[in-house]
Formats: C-alpha cells, structure tokens, sequence
C-alpha cells in the first residue's frame, strides 16, 4: 500500500528539476498532486507523466510572487482535488552576484521568491488546515498536515556571490521554526530541506562555451558552474558526485510521509556529506 494514498500535494516549482522529481515521487507514493510552475508546457508535461503512471494531477501555471495568486492555488488545489494535506514550497531560481553589484530589484526578487511567496502560500492555507482541524478533532480523530519548505547550504553553510539568494534561504528555515511551533496544536509538520549541488538547469556544467542562462519572467539569469569548478566541487563531497533530482526529492519525502508524524521544526541537509562550500 502506497504511504500518501488519499493525500493531496501542492508542490511550486514543479516543472523541471527537483520540483518535478518531487511530484513525481509523491503522485509514485499515491498522492493526487497539484502541481504549479512559472511557465504551463513543462507544468503540463509533469502532470501528463503522472497521469501516465496512473495518478492525478492538476496544476495552476504563474509566478508565486504575482499579486493574490498564493490565494488562487491554494483555492485552485482545493477546487480541482478536493483537499489539502501537503505543501512543498519548492519554486525559486538563482540571481548571483558580488553584494556591490547587487540591485535593490535583485535583493527584493531573491526575498520573495525564497521566503514572501512560501509566506503568503501557507497563509492562505491555515483556514483549511485549521477547519480541519477542528471537524477531525471533534470526530476523534488525529491527522497529520505536512509542509516542507525549500532552503539551501547556501543558507547554512554560505555561498559567495550569493548574498540575497542565502538570505532568503535562511529566512526559509526561520519561517520553518516559526510555523512549527504555531501551527503544532492544528497537527501541522512544518519543515525545511537544504539542498546542496543537485544536478539541475541551475547547476549545469559548461566548458568553453556561453555561459548558460535561463529566463524567469524576461529576464536571463547566469547559471551552472565551469567544468573545473564543478569538479573541484565533486571532490569535496564525500559521496564523490553531485545530488541528482530524485535524491533532492527523497528527501523531501521523508517529511511527507507518516513515519515523520513526530517530526517538526527541523532542517535535513540533503548534500552528500558537503558541510562547506
């Protein structure tokens, strides 16, 4: 018997990366998923693969920073599957640079991104947790919410060149803490993963050629690491390779699942071993 059947997941960023082998791994473990992505082709095609496996998905496409859109997918997740039981705020992307050359447009976008928009998600979702809450209560029963929340060694351990983004991946974790503690007494989990090299878009190799970007709302972010870089990078980490998304999202899945019921405000350092950057 499969650990999630009968639960619904909402899982942001969930198009590529880490955030699709996320919802892959819940809607694998019988979780019906509402999945979320900045752009609608690659939100549909993870939502077309777990259809093809046999689950259900559902999905809203836009950014988690827009004006009231924490409030339509939240609604969005309860309209189309019926509930709520788990949250994985996963949608973010990198925009690095040395602190003098760090604009006030980067600093705003990187502390949204990371910690306003999981913010404003949750908030829309404590009404539902707390309703119920209370009907399960008063039927005698005790079920268990979950929310992991997205952070980074960047946060613990500090990257350089990277001062906003590590900024507001450590307001991740202070948010994780903080909800724990508020959201016990409604039989909420709140915890966070920090994630350290995992094979993605956003850590891709390059050698001699372009610097690769990608683009979040028009505008082309620099990512991946030079060659030489990435193995230096490999050798520091005592598992001898980077992460790939299905490691990231095994760990993400071990705060969604019922073994982790008396586990709470908590950060689990996916990184294979790596304690400095």
């Amino acid at each position: 018997m499969t650990k999630l059947a009968g639960k619904v997941a909402l899982v942001t960023g969930a198009g590529r990366g880490i955030g699709r082998a996320v919802a892959m791994k819940l809607a694998s473990e019988g979780a019906r998923v509402f999945v979320n992505d900045l752009d609608a082709a690659p939100m549909q095609d993870v939502m077309q693969a777990i259809g093809d496996a046999g689950g259900e998905a559902a999905g809203l496409a836009g950014s988690v920073t827009g004006e009231g859109f924490a409030d339509e997918l939240v609604g969005g997740a309860l309209d189309a599957l019926g509930g709520l039981d788990i949250i994985v705020n996963n949608a973010g992307y990198i925009w690095n640079s040395t602190i003098q050359n760090q604009t006030d447009e980067q600093i705003a976008a990187m502390l949204d991104v990371h910690a306003g928009a999981p913010i404003r998600i949750l908030r829309a979702a404590q009404p539902h947790f707390r309703e119920r809450f209370r009907a399960e209560s008063a039927a005698g029963r005790r079920v268990v919410r979950k929310v992991v929340n997205i952070s980074s060694m960047a946060a613990v351990y500090g990257m350089p060149a990277a001062v906003s983004y590590a900024a507001g991946k450590g307001a991740v974790v202070g948010m994780t803490n903080g909800l724990a503690r508020e959201w016990g007494r409604l039989q909420v989990t709140v915890n966070s993963v920090a994630f350290g090299y995992i094979e993605t878009r956003l850590t891709q190799r390059f050698g001699d050629t372009a610097h690769p970007t990608i683009e979040v709302e028009g505008r082309a972010h620099k990512v991946g690491f030079p060659e030489e870089q990435q193995e230096d990078l490999t050798r520091l980490i005592p598992l001898q390779r980077l992460g790939t998304a299905e490691d990231a999202a095994n760990g993400v899945y071990l705060f969604c699942i019922p073994e982790s019921d008396y586990i709470t405000g908590q950060t689990l350092v996916v990184g294979g071993g790596l304690t400095t950057g």
